[in-house]
């Protein structure tokens, strides 16, 4: 797999002609890039990020690897992958059109999670430079953060930091050093708790919501808070924020002469559209409609 940037390398494919409409977004813990490169081969060393190429080519397509003092060639078919830890040096030749999508996640980012959510010396356990790789979890996981990163929607925001938390996890547990277990939780949160992010959500509908501060609140890691509150509520925090968001909504829709792109503001929404296409989702009508 290709890469557009190195942190602490200039090369750049000879021959990249990336693609207008490759995908591009970053945020503090997650950056996401869809390359797109005609044949060609490149250098790449990413100090304090690890790095997850996934191959999305509809053909196998030739690579030639070389990264942590070893060499590896081969077809990589649509779904192989290629892990490589920070501060690892990487070089990359590929034969034919490149098309994959580029993952990274800070060091520090996967440090506090193997201390918060598996329990594990964040300085020891590494992950392992790995070529040709399949997982079907990390696949699919790293498929869903692609499509959330398209849409581009700011109240998706606390979705696409879950999945990044995810990822991390499996990560950790699939490619790290030393094997690592998830802890088991059950019973979900306790009632004082569960009305202390409910209060918190309520009061935040407006602005962004994010994960690690609703975690926060309970002293708790992204990733054991997710599921803990998906225990009690039976969905997951981005998805009880948007229902509650729509819920708000329809209450202004009928009791307010507001414009409806003001109601969407005022309920965290982006935009007019934002706020149609996840009502039309739910309500099966527009705002507007609903209005009457």
């Amino acid at each position: 797999m290709a890469l557009e940037q190195s942190q602490s390398t200039d090369s750049l494919p000879e021959n990249p002609h990336p693609s207008e409409s490759a995908l591009a977004l970053e945020t503090e813990i997650i950056q996401i890039e869809h390359l797109r490169f005609s044949p060609g081969e490149a250098d790449f060393h990413a100090e304090t990020t690890h790095t997850l190429f996934l191959n999305l080519t509809s053909r196998p397509l030739h690579y030639l690897h070389a990264q942590d003092g070893k060499t590896h060639t081969g077809l990589y078919r649509h779904g192989d992958m290629l892990i490589t830890p920070a501060n690892t040096p990487l070089f990359v030749r590929w034969e034919g059109d490149e098309n994959c999508l580029k993952i990274q996640l800070p060091a520090s980012f996967l440090k506090r999670v193997a201390e918060e959510t598996l329990g594990k010396n964040g300085d020891r356990l590494k992950l392992v430079p790995t070529f040709q790789s399949r997982n079907q979890q990390l696949e699919a996981i790293s498929t869903l953060i692609m499509a959330e990163a398209q849409q581009r929607q700011a109240s998706g925001r606390m979705y696409l930091d879950s999945l990044a938390n995810v990822l991390a996890v499996q990560l950790l547990r699939n490619y790290g050093t030393t094997s690592t277990q998830l802890p088991s939780y059950e019973g979900g949160l306790p009632t004082y708790q569960l009305n202390q992010v409910l209060d918190y959500i309520d009061a935040g509908l407006a602005g962004e919501i994010k994960l690690a501060d609703l975690a926060g609140l309970l002293g708790m890691s992204p990733f054991h808070f997710g599921r803990m509150f998906k225990q009690s509520m039976g969905i997951s925090p981005h998805q009880y924020v948007i229902q509650q968001r729509l819920e708000r909504a329809k209450h202004l829709l009928k009791q307010s002469d507001q414009a409806i792109i003001d109601i969407a503001l005022a309920c965290g929404f982006n935009s007019h559209s934002h706020l149609s296409k996840q009502f039309r989702k739910v309500m099966g009508v527009s705002p507007r409609v609903f209005r009457g």
